[in-house]
């Protein structure tokens, strides 16, 4: 089973991520983190509103190298190939990215998207937070969730939208797991 989180910059997704580490549901499963800021520490990659057709191709390959690796275990995602198309059109839309990057990224999203059993998108109900790592540009941040709710429906994904507290947001996702283990 594959399960991802997705969603803009500061919604919640490693603080749910971490907290599913210790779940006993999720124990069985293989954690990923996100590739962006291993691949910035890796290869000094400009990333967030800065990224290029470099950093794009880095991200977007690294999602496809996670499907191989794991399109047959148990795992959690920090993030999924919906971020790579997401980020990618936006930094296309700014004149970052080359139209050719774009199309791949559309191409790739379109052939692994599927391939995600779950896709938690976190809702942007929480505030912005500032640690070292990424955006804190407001602009960016809402025309990321603009590029979100775009790509949700462009790419048909029956995503399950966690909103609220963490307390809340994990229930829904255990509602969610148990859901689908009685399914399966």
């Amino acid at each position: 089973m594959i399960v991802s989180f997705t969603g803009a910059q500061s919604t919640g997704k490693s603080t749910l991520f971490n907290k599913l580490k210790s779940s006993d549901r999720f124990r069985k499963f293989n954690f990923v983190c996100e590739l962006t800021r291993t691949l910035k520490e890796d290869y000094n990659l400009n990333i967030n509103e800065e990224g290029d057709d470099i950093t794009q191709l880095a991200i977007l390959n690294g999602h496809f190298m996670n499907y191989l690796k794991y399109k047959n275990s148990d795992v959690l995602l920090d993030r999924c190939i919906l971020d790579g198309v997401v980020y990618t059109t936006y930094l296309y839309h700014t004149g970052k990215v080359s139209k050719e990057v774009a199309e791949y990224a559309d191409y790739l999203t379109s052939k692994l998207v599927n391939s995600v059993d779950v896709i938690f998108y976190t809702e942007p109900d929480v505030p912005l937070v500032d640690d070292g790592e990424r955006s804190i540009n407001i602009e960016f941040r809402n025309k990321v969730i603009e590029l979100f709710e775009e790509a949700i429906t462009h790419y048909n994904i029956n995503a399950v939208r966690l909103k609220g507290s963490v307390e809340e947001r994990i229930k829904t996702i255990n509602d969610k797991y148990d859901l689908w283990q009685t399914i399966n």
